[in-house]
């Protein structure tokens, strides 16, 4: 488990306007890259400047055809894998972190450290969400459907990590390692998108409106004290920045990498 000795005594908090899909996720790699070259650990928080669709690192971008409600919505490829997510009623976080060794396993249980406080922050407003581990079947043994038969949205697919409010996905999360760090983002639904009509969010499920500038204040607290760690707000470095710009450039902006697949 990630505790001071791995993760930083302090770590960057970022609180990000909205932004392009291009830029977020350019920004996400830039954190990542900072990581694995100087240890220094952040965590973030954004939004989205428009409803966006993202798809995971290994989808078909013929894919986004299955899904009619969002196919006019700008598209991105995300560096992780997992399910494409309609950005628009939600709220995105980050967290980049080093790794003493890339073949550590202990990145794993960043999912649970995120998760689980999440649930703790969400039980304060009254919301009993749950790890979908408490009540799958798959995750106690029995099969899951293969990779190539999952739905194409994330939050029609589940995970044992994932969290579930009334039978419905309400967060997901997915990761990118490099040699040196794990970069780590998800996606919590607050409420539904007429872009993905489909999806109920926390709003339509517990009758809660939650603005996204209040989580990060709710759920900071938990993750500190679970983290071990104080986190210091902060902004991106200079350099981070003009990484960033060539990052969206090279590759999250061009047709290359959106049709790589």
């Amino acid at each position: 488990m990630f505790g001071p000795a791995v993760l930083m005594e302090r770590i960057r908090l970022l609180i990000d306007p909205p932004a392009a899909g291009a830029w977020n996720m350019a920004v996400d790699e830039a954190l990542l890259e900072t990581a694995a070259t100087t240890g220094q650990a952040t965590l973030r928080f954004y939004q989205w400047q428009e409803p966006t669709l993202s798809l995971g690192y290994f989808q078909s971008i013929a894919d986004r055809q299955q899904h009619p409600a969002s196919r006019d919505c700008p598209l991105v490829r995300r560096a992780s894998g997992g399910g494409a997510i309609l950005h628009d009623r939600e709220l995105t976080y980050s967290v980049a972190v080093p790794r003493r060794d890339a073949r550590s396993t202990a990145a794993s249980g960043l999912y649970d450290i995120f998760h689980e406080t999440l649930i703790a922050t969400l039980r304060e407003l009254g919301i009993a969400a749950e790890l979908y581990r408490m009540t799958a079947a798959f995750c106690r043994g029995s099969p899951h459907l293969p990779v190539g038969l999952e739905p194409f949205l994330c939050f029609q697919r589940r995970t044992c990590s994932d969290i579930v409010y009334r039978g419905a996905k309400i967060v997901g999360s997915a990761q990118r390692r490099r040699r040196g760090a794990v970069l780590q983002h998800g996606s919590i639904l607050l409420a539904q998108s007429r872009f993905a009509p489909e999806l109920p969010g926390l709003e339509e499920l517990a009758e809660v409106t939650i603005e996204p500038a209040e989580l990060p204040i709710r759920w900071t607290p938990h993750l500190a004290t679970r983290l071990h760690t104080v986190f210091r707000e902060g902004e991106l470095f200079q350099q981070e920045r003009h990484r960033a710009e060539e990052l969206i450039d090279e590759r999250f902006a061009t047709a290359e990498y959106l049709q790589r697949r």
